[in-house]
């Protein structure tokens, strides 16, 4: 792959991401690129050998469509999407199962680490722990 690990297989990793976390599908160009991101830094740390591996799986995730529905991954429904990723993560080969829930692990670090989304939730890290300062938000 190449120094951009997702750049061939964007499409792919948006549709599993916004499968993953549906509030993804909101995500403006912007924060898209925040996500990737956050994803190619913590894969730039990585072996060459597994990202490799991920460019593997996502074009397996990407062409396996085209056997049953006749079409690539991204062009599917939300469902369809959510059945593929479904068995994918059963897999009886535990490398796919592994690679699945590590792709997960990818998307949701991508999109809780924003800023944005942080706040939306009501994430407060703070250095302190829990000797920091508490919101009464009852």
């Amino acid at each position: 792959m190449d120094d951009q690990a997702l750049g061939p297989h964007r499409d792919t990793f948006r549709a599993f991401a916004a499968t993953v976390v549906p509030e993804m599908t909101q995500l403006d160009p912007a924060a898209w690129e925040d996500v990737e991101r956050t994803v190619e830094h913590a894969l730039a740390r990585r072996p060459p050998a597994m990202r490799r591996q991920l460019g593997l799986l996502l074009r397996a995730i990407d062409t396996l469509p085209l056997l049953r529905h006749g079409r690539r991954f991204a062009a599917l429904d939300p469902v369809r999407r959510e059945r593929l990723i479904d068995a994918l993560q059963r897999a009886p080969v535990k490398l796919i199962r592994r690679g699945i829930w590590g792709l997960r692990t990818l998307v949701l670090m991508g999109y809780y680490t924003r800023t944005a989304t942080m706040h939306a939730v009501g994430y407060r890290a703070d250095a302190r722990g829990w000797d920091a300062p508490r919101d009464d938000c009852s």
